[in-house]
């Protein structure tokens, strides 16, 4: 894959090779947001679309698409280089664009955000930014505490524990296995074609569409992070039923506190098994990792999982923004 030279600033390709290289950025913040790590990216990028470069001494992660340039994250590093960074990355995009009103930072997060508004001490340069840039509030993560998810202790969790308990008794024959990439590939791939397609079944017409345009992306995404399970370093759970894999589910270490869930897909015609894997991947996050929270991810907008994920009471909803310019 080629580089890619807008004006005097070349963008290398995001590959595996440039895993060592984020990470060491990422030891110079503490974000619990479940954007933040190598893997997150990796695995939702195609081959050809991710591009990097070091910018003011921040690591500046692009996205190509339809011949736009956007960012998937604002530049990461120290506090103080990061606003100065952020200029650099717009006047890249807009060297590439089409138009300014293409460019724009993904998954802003708030300190940020802050940092951005009150970047200077002089008011008009302040006033300046405020005049030249849109910031938009995007979806949320959900953070959870570990024990919380594990003990389902509580009359906030009898329908769980309820769910779970009849899941152990009806399928008492079930095992859990550690996710191996090769050895459960196939079952993997045909696990998640039959939950596309009982998904949509029970989805609104008007969700199913949109859903339905990002399954091709998630299915490639899955394939990725199989591929490269373990030079990504996940952890992961499967479980069977009659020899049959009902269930799996991966995730990775965000920070020294937080562990997140990358993936879980579960048979819906399987009661509790979307339960029963839920609360043993956290056992398993909190064991290896020895965190006090996990991080699920956002409800990417669908009014269903946002349900599902606030049902588990979490410990703190994080807000993610956009950055725009006018």
């Amino acid at each position: 894959m080629a580089n890619l030279t807008i004006g005097k600033k070349t963008l290398k390709p995001f590959t595996m090779d440039v895993k060592p290289i984020l990470e060491k950025y990422l030891t110079k913040i503490n974000v619990d947001i479940s954007d933040y790590t190598f893997a997150a990216n990796y695995i939702w990028l195609a081959n050809s679309s991710g591009f990097y470069t070091i910018s003011n001494k921040c690591f500046c992660l692009f996205v190509m698409n339809g011949g736009e340039l956007t960012m998937l994250l604002p530049p990461i590093g120290k506090q103080k280089n990061v606003i100065h960074a952020m200029e650099l990355c717009f006047k890249i995009m807009n060297k590439n664009n089409s138009s300014k009103y293409y460019a724009r930072i993904d998954y802003v997060y708030g300190s940020i955000i802050e940092q951005f508004v009150q970047s200077v001490d002089e008011a008009e340069t302040m006033f300046q930014m405020l005049e030249n840039y849109v910031v938009e509030k995007k979806l949320v993560d959900y953070v959870y505490k570990a024990d919380s998810l594990i003990e389902l202790r509580g009359n906030s969790y009898h329908t769980k524990r309820t769910e779970i308990n009849k899941f152990i008794k009806s399928y008492p024959n079930y095992r859990i296995e550690t996710l191996e990439h090769v050895k459960h590939f196939d079952d993997i791939i045909a696990l998640f074609n039959k939950w596309v397609s009982d998904r949509v079944k029970y989805m609104p017409h008007e969700e199913a569409e949109v859903f339905l345009e990002g399954i091709h992306q998630e299915r490639h995404a899955i394939k990725k992070m199989l591929k490269h399970y373990q030079e990504l370093d996940l952890i992961g759970l499967v479980i069977y039923i009659d020899n049959q894999l009902k269930g799996f589910t991966a995730g990775e270490r965000i920070n020294g506190d937080t562990a997140c869930v990358i993936i879980e897909k579960t048979d819906f015609e399987v009661l509790g098994c979307a339960q029963f894997i839920f609360r043993e991947f956290s056992k398993l996050l909190q064991t290896h990792y020895g965190v006090m929270y996990i991080n699920v991810g956002d409800d990417m907008g669908f009014e269903n999982l946002k349900k599902v994920k606030m049902s588990y009471r979490p410990f703190k909803l994080i807000p993610k923004y956009t950055i725009y310019q006018k």
